[in-house]
């Protein structure tokens, strides 16, 4: 009876930790979408191309798994930020988002 394992006394919180993470890297990547596009335009997508490429391609050589996961998914959030950072763009000249009137 000793050899069957019932309960197990530890608790692994990494998937928890990685995806609280995944939720505000989200957030945060929204916000700048939006920010972003207000101040910059659709020219912006350049910065999170790069940015994403790079946090992806650093995720590579990270040795801890918590840490690699977190740059990938930083770097996946921000290559999907790409396509939502064009679409916001329509967003605005549907007027759900005020448009900057003196781009740079």
């Amino acid at each position: 009876m000793n050899d069957i394992l019932i309960y197990n006394e530890s608790l692994n919180i990494s998937g928890v930790l990685i995806g609280a993470y995944c939720f505000v890297n989200i957030l945060l990547a929204r916000w700048i979408c939006i920010v972003g596009e207000y101040h910059f335009s659709k020219r912006l997508w350049i910065a999170f191309l790069l940015f994403g490429i790079g946090t992806v391609s650093l995720s590579l050589f990270i040795p801890s798994f918590i840490i690699s996961s977190l740059f990938s998914i930083t770097g996946f959030t921000y290559l999907w930020g790409i396509h939502e950072v064009i679409e916001q763009e329509n967003r605005v000249a549907k007027g759900w988002y005020p448009k900057k009137t003196k781009r740079l």
